[in-house]
């Protein structure tokens, strides 16, 4: 009953569901038969039932209280889209290690690089790999020599 592992319902959807159980109990329907219809766990009617329909009707929260405020994913975004030369480190990629060190000099907490990871995919961003040529290259200075150098240097024209 409930939902499945790794299955998630929005809130809105969970209010709605409490509010029609409390309802079909000042229907009279017993609290078997409505875990039945809602297909619910028992003992969450039983906790519905007892409960005022203004709590009901509250949405909560789910979960740890993020120790990560708003102010801070800001200003951690703006960071990251300036680059990670922009922040001191001598390479512009952005690894875990550092997003995790660039979070503790902005002021946040330490987080496992696994956090970092999910952080980020909150956030929005996904894992890039990197273009395997260098940004400075020249085309025009690769092409003069594949004319001119390349067949000078090997053994058979």
């Amino acid at each position: 009953m409930g939902m499945p592992i790794g299955q998630k319902i929005d809130t809105e959807a969970l209010q709605e569901r409490r509010l029609a159980a409390r309802k079909l109990l000042d229907e009279g329907v017993t609290q078997a038969e409505v875990a039945r219809r809602l297909e619910v766990s028992r003992q969450s009617v039983s906790r519905w039932a007892e409960a005022p329909v203004k709590e009901l009707a509250i949405i909560r929260r789910f979960g740890r209280k993020s120790t990560i405020d708003e102010r801070l994913i800001d200003r951690l975004r703006q960071a990251l889209i300036a680059g990670a030369k922009r922040q001191g480190f001598a390479a512009d990629v952005w690894t875990l290690p550092r997003v995790r060190a660039l979070i503790i000099k902005l002021g946040g907490p330490s987080f496992s690089t696994v956090h970092v990871w999910r952080l980020l995919g909150r956030m929005g961003f996904s894992p890039q790999r990197p273009v395997g040529r260098a940004r400075e290259r020249n085309e025009e200075a690769i092409a003069a020599r594949k004319t001119q150098e390349w067949p000078r240097l090997k053994k058979k024209p």
